[in-house]
């Protein structure tokens, strides 16, 4: 493989699905943990319900990058990334309807670290969703250097 003269470039490389893939396991860990495990116990109900769907979310969105990295999987990995980071701006700043449990707490470490994770992984998926589809490849005989059969016969034509 040609060595790139500029290597900060991606050259339509995509991110790596395993690393997105690991990132939306981190935040459904995270989130799993915030909540006391399987406690279920995040009140106002629609709250406990935004988690158990994050979680779940996360784990089969970690699973489709693994399987089949399309678009969908990659538009999913981005609300993976960006619902939850939405949802602490809203909890910590102005508040969400009947859930005063972390308002103000925006130094919380488990919040922070949330911010990171689900922040890399929406630009990691945003990345993705925005490079440069890579060139149709080539047939096998190109890329060996081994001659088609109009090169190896010039009758062939």
């Amino acid at each position: 493989m040609p060595i790139s003269p500029h290597p900060r470039k991606a050259h339509g490389r995509r991110p790596s699905p395993g690393f997105a893939a690991a990132l939306c396991v981190v935040t459904a860990v995270i989130h799993l943990e915030d909540q006391n495990w399987f406690s279920f116990d995040k009140t106002p109900g629609y709250v406990q319900v935004g988690y158990v769907f994050l979680e779940i979310a996360g784990l089969v969105t970690a699973w489709l990058l693994l399987t089949r990295p399309d678009r969908t999987a990659w538009l999913l990995a981005a609300g993976v990334g960006l619902g939850p980071f939405v949802g602490y701006v809203l909890s910590r700043g102005p508040g969400l309807p009947g859930y005063t449990d972390d308002k103000g707490a925006w130094s919380e470490p488990l919040g922070v670290v949330s911010l990171i994770v689900e922040g890399l992984l929406f630009l990691t998926a945003l990345v993705a969703l925005t490079a440069p589809s890579a060139p149709a490849s080539r047939p096998a005989q190109r890329q060996t250097g081994v001659p088609t059969k109009s090169e190896r016969d010039p009758a062939i034509r």
